[in-house]
């Protein structure tokens, strides 16, 4: 009897091994999501951390709500899968270590199933080994960081943004085939955002003829204007988020320094920018920058007809513009990733659906995702603000972050479905 008890005993321990082994946050088990973080049969709880105050809080704000709001909307036409998304959205400040506080928080005290969108390069830079050891996956990163696209590294990382080479090789075919013979100078932010985007810059003109850089805990760019402007730049490309756009411009005004300003898309909104500058924001006229994505003023757009019905319905009306766009365009591409991943859903099979791609969206260019690229969107299309608007010009470029061509995209646009919901 007591042989038989031990047994029995062994095996029930054996059991419970077994059950910890396959349910430790990234596997499944044989009757389907149970006991993955943040997944119930009718919940799905992911999370974000977010500049809602803070010198990036101008228009960043506005991003995660839209995705929320966008998520309202599809849990009002009956979720995915049967199940309803949940967003957590956390305030970090655009401070590196309120973003470690944050997402720990996210991840241990809430059991989020992923993070998804979180924002900024200094900010999220921090938390990958974090999400990596937990197994957590780090989903569309609202930043153009080359780091996001380490497959090896971090399998569990994706991109959303166009990285920041890719982009600065864009704006520099532009100034050397629109601009040619103008000094060209730099201004960037001093993190991996700055450093690649001048980086893609250097890959088409060679060297800039001076560069500068600013850091988000001081809000004054007197002496970087003042040395360019003592530097004879005729063209300023900024790799600044909006509230740095703007003292940029203004701060430029001031001194009577009046270069052609070409503009990272994380910092050319119109909206965002000219609300910082106020009475002066027609100076943002002539502006040249890029985008991905369908501009908040294309009325006709089917994009936008759908993102505007929601945030009337979802969103408590919100001013409309490419903050807005930028939010909802990425809840869309969550939901479309989750159709993807079947309803037995877990956090390698989110990973899977990511990886293999085939996703078609509001994006003018195609997402990059593959076992082996984990960066985002695959380029950008140039917009110049005319009448206090962006508007596109020319067609959309593809390259890469490395010496190949900038090259026209062909490629068709497409339109949502009718709900506005996409379906696996």
């Amino acid at each position: 009897m007591k042989r038989i008890t031990t047994a029995a005993l062994s095996v029930v321990l054996l059991a419970a091994a077994t059950a910890g082994c396959t349910n430790d946050g990234g596997g499944s088990t044989p009757s389907g999501s149970t006991n993955v973080p943040g997944v119930t049969d009718t919940e799905i709880v992911v999370g974000t951390h977010m500049p809602l105050t803070g010198p990036a809080a101008g228009g960043y704000s506005k991003i995660a709500p839209a995705t929320k709001a966008y998520f309202d909307y599809v849990n009002a036409n009956g979720g995915v899968h049967g199940r309803k998304i949940t967003y957590k959205i956390k305030d970090d400040g655009y401070n590196p270590a309120n973003t470690q506080t944050v997402v720990r928080e996210l991840v241990l005290q809430d059991k989020v199933f992923a993070i998804l969108n979180g924002l900024g390069t200094p900010t999220h830079t921090g938390v990958l080994d974090f999400l990596k050891t937990n197994r957590v996956p780090d989903l569309f990163v609202a930043s153009g960081s080359r780091s996001w696209n380490q497959a090896d590294k971090y399998p569990g990382t994706f991109g959303f943004n166009p990285d920041y080479t890719v982009e600065g090789k864009i704006l520099g075919t532009y100034i050397k085939e629109n601009l040619a013979g103008k000094k060209t100078c730099f201004l960037g932010q001093d993190d991996d955002f700055g450093r690649d985007s001048l980086e893609g810059v250097q890959k088409i003109l060679g060297p800039v003829a001076a560069k500068e850089s600013y850091v988000t805990s001081n809000p004054n760019v007197g002496p970087q204007m003042g040395a360019l402007k003592a530097a004879g730049c005729e063209v300023v490309v900024l790799a600044t988020v909006p509230g740095f756009t703007a003292l940029s411009i203004g701060t430029a005004a001031k001194i009577a320094f009046k270069p052609q300003f070409v503009v990272s898309n994380v910092g050319a909104d119109p909206t965002t920018v000219g609300k910082t500058l106020g009475a002066a924001a027609p100076l943002m006229e002539g502006l040249v920058a890029a985008n991905y994505l369908p501009l908040n003023t294309d009325e006709a757009n089917p994009w936008i007809q759908l993102f505007k019905k929601v945030n009337a319905e979802h969103n408590g009306n919100a001013e409309f513009d490419n903050n807005i766009v930028y939010g909802m365009s990425v809840g869309y591409l969550f939901v479309q990733a989750l159709q993807s991943a079947g309803k037995d859903l877990t956090r390698e099979k989110i990973t899977e659906a990511v990886q293999k791609n085939g996703f078609q969206g509001p994006g003018l260019v195609p997402l990059r995702f593959s076992a082996q690229d984990h960066s985002g969107y695959a380029g950008e299309q140039l917009t110049k603000v005319e009448n206090g608007k962006a508007v596109y010009f020319g067609t959309p470029y593809t390259t890469d972050d490395g010496d190949g061509p900038v090259t026209a995209y062909q490629g068709q646009a497409v339109t949502p479905p009718q709900s506005g919901v996409p379906t696996a």
